[in-house]
């Protein structure tokens, strides 16, 4: 079969126009092609009606539900630009997520309209709005039922999303994307994978998201797949949709795999027609757990919004490497540019050359497919720096050239004047009996540099032994000798981004005062122990003492 090919996502939508194939799934609904398309004309026509002087943005603020697909293909065929609001933001932080788009309208439900009307009363104006489960939405859309698409195609070079990275670290960035970018992810994907227009697409993944709507919509689009959407991703849920649906395909990013295998196993668990599970930033235990019990390989791939970078994972790559990247990214000294040396190993796998051999990924071929953050040129000098894309990231390669991740840049610690990043120390706890989700992060010292703060979620029925855990760290080969946390924190459910991101400024600004349980090794060598109100105290007399009672208050 010849697979057609698409410049823009527009001219995919067009061409399905009339197709009575299956396009959308969702609960107990169902939706061939010819009706979604349709639907986003609908839309577009709406929209246009509605525009107003200035960008055409049109934001929306929901969970994955039909009209989020219908819109984002109303913006499509219109050339509107969609911006996905990330819905775990707050007050002035939503706001001004909303205000520095630029959007005129918003799509929304009634649930998220009293969200923003608490958060952002000046945007949340009823002439902006638009509700999707509200009686008016239906009368607004009911003159616009049989539109006919734009008579004007979209132009490849238009923006077609602003998608908000993650803020673990600040303030969210709004990267910007083609049209021609967001098609040619969905048309390189659906090569790669094989993807065909019988395969089923399920989205659990939130679709105001990068990898929702860049490794999902998109390739569905393209292909003329069946997108079978899930509200909000469930673990329990997984299994039963997969089998509902007859999902062949999966996408995810962050940590739903693990979830999935903290599930109950049954005899049936194979018992299912997906066949492609891919994403990125799955714990590398859970990459092989879930092909040996759901008999479907894992493809995880490092990657981010920006797309500026990517290290694919063959199947020879060695134990906690990431994979190997096109020529021209490398690890790079951020100060002097000069390549760093390879990494070098012991025995047991512990990387001796930590300071020497870690740097930031970047990649040199800056065609790689950043098109920037809107409205913020600082950040884009930071990214784009020497004619280089920057990604943030750390990492180092091996003599054989696979690169290994080491962290984000604000994940470096510092502890008795050595410099290590936190992802090899997580790797670690994570291989601790009974660890469903962990991380690590710094805290100050006393005295000068850090201390390290592990966060523990267990698995359900699973008690928190910190002798047993103590042991487990004495027992651990690879573990650096400045790598043991101070602080070890028990959560019952970690702050995550919606895309299952520890969010580690959170951690980092509540440390060891917060309100769930935390140990406390008093000094390098000694036995972890509850930490108590006299000990805080104590800790706050200390850094007082010391003239840092500034590093407490900094969040």
């Amino acid at each position: 079969m010849t697979r057609p090919e698409f410049d823009t996502l527009d001219q995919a939508l067009r061409a399905r126009e009339g197709d009575p194939s299956p396009a959308l799934l969702f609960e107990d609904e169902r939706w061939s092609w010819a009706e979604h398309v349709q639907a986003s004309a609908a839309r577009a026509a709406l929209a246009c009606d509605l525009r107003r002087p200035g960008p055409f943005h049109i934001g929306y603020l929901l969970e994955n539900v039909p009209e989020t697909s219908l819109w984002l293909g109303a913006g499509a065929v219109s050339g509107a630009t969609m911006v996905g609001i990330n819905p775990t933001r707050r007050g002035a932080e939503l706001a001004r997520d909303i205000a520095h788009t630029d959007c005129q309208l918003i799509i929304t439900d009634s649930g998220s309209r009293d969200l923003l009307r608490e958060s952002a009363p000046a945007l949340a104006r009823e002439d902006r709005l638009l509700v999707i489960d509200s009686p008016e939405y239906n009368e607004r859309l009911a003159p616009y039922a049989n539109a006919s698409l734009p008579a004007r195609t979209v132009e490849p070079g238009t923006m077609a999303l602003l998608i908000f990275t993650s803020g673990t670290s600040g303030a969210p960035k709004a990267v910007v994307t083609s049209h021609a970018r967001w098609c040619f992810i969905g048309r390189m994907l659906s090569l790669v994978q094989g993807l065909t227009a019988a395969d089923v697409f399920y989205e659990a993944m939130p679709l105001f998201h990068s990898n929702a709507l860049f490794v999902g919509w998109s390739p569905c689009v393209y292909v003329g797949g069946t997108l079978a959407l899930r509200r909000r991703f469930s673990a329990s849920g997984f299994l039963p949709d997969i089998r509902k649906f007859g999902a062949t395909y999966m996408n995810y990013v962050g940590k739903p795999l693990t979830y999935i295998l903290a599930t109950a196993e049954t005899p049936h668990d194979r018992d299912h027609a997906l066949r492609i599970v891919f994403g990125n930033e799955a714990a590398e235990r859970d990459i092989e757990r879930f092909r040996t019990r759901f008999g479907v390989p894992v493809q995880d791939a490092y990657g981010s919004t920006e797309t500026g970078a990517n290290v694919t994972r063959p199947a020879e790559t060695p134990p906690g490497a990431l994979g190997r990247a096109p020529e021209g990214t490398v690890v790079l000294d951020p100060e002097t540019l000069a390549e760093k040396p390879r990494a070098r190993f012991d025995a047991h796998g512990r990387l001796l050359n930590a300071e020497e051999c870690i740097g930031e990924i970047v990649n040199k071929n800056i065609g790689a497919g950043f098109e920037g953050y809107y409205k913020n040129d600082e950040a884009n000098r930071q990214r784009l720096r020497n004619g280089w894309y920057w990604t943030g990231d750390l990492g180092y390669r091996d003599a054989e050239g696979w690169f290994y991740f080491a962290g984000r840049d604000f994940e470096w610690l510092r502890v008795d004047g050595e410099n290590f990043s936190a992802a090899p120390v997580e790797a670690i706890l994570a291989r601790f009996p009974g660890v469903l989700l962990c991380g690590v992060y710094a805290v100050p010292d006393e005295d000068v540099g850090d201390q390290v703060m592990a966060v523990l979620q267990m698995e359900d029925g699973t008690a928190f032994d910190a002798a047993a855990f103590d042991a487990f760290l004495a027992a651990q080969a690879d573990l650096g000798t400045k790598w043991e946390p101070r602080y070890v924190r028990l959560a019952a459910t970690l702050p995550l981004t919606p895309t299952a991101k520890l969010i580690k400024r959170q951690l980092r600004a509540e440390r060891w005062e917060c309100a769930d349980p935390v140990w406390l090794r008093p000094s390098r060598g000694q036995a972890l122990r509850r930490l108590t109100a006299a000990d805080v105290t104590d800790l706050r007399a200390r850094f007082a003492a010391r003239g840092r009672e500034s590093e407490l208050e900094r969040r």
